[in-house]
């Protein structure tokens, strides 16, 4: 072949490794070892998920407890705790500029 047509063509690697190969870390993986781990690992991100919300409602539930609420009144949602955290903050900065 001439030098044109060589520099143009693709390397002999390359085109076996376009069709089907190994990908990622050149392990070759049977279908129930990849089975176990994609369940463990959606698992462990279950877990983490799970610690985050928990983490986040007890944040909130101590938000809750400091903001200034009728003991007759249903539990703020975590919208509302917020939304009232933000005004009521606004409230104590505008009350101590004013004195």
């Amino acid at each position: 072949p001439s030098p044109a047509r060589t520099a143009l063509a693709p390397r002999e690697g390359a085109a076996r490794r376009k069709g089907k190969g190994r990908r990622g870390r050149g392990k070759v993986r049977s279908e129930g070892l990849l089975s176990k781990q994609k369940r463990s690992r959606r698992m462990k991100a279950n877990d983490r998920e799970r610690n985050r919300m928990h983490h986040l409602n007890s944040a909130l539930d101590a938000l809750r407890s400091v903001l200034p609420t009728f003991p007759d009144d249903a539990k703020l949602t975590k919208i509302e705790t917020l939304r009232f955290a933000h005004n009521y903050i606004w409230a104590l900065t505008q009350s101590l500029r004013l004195a």
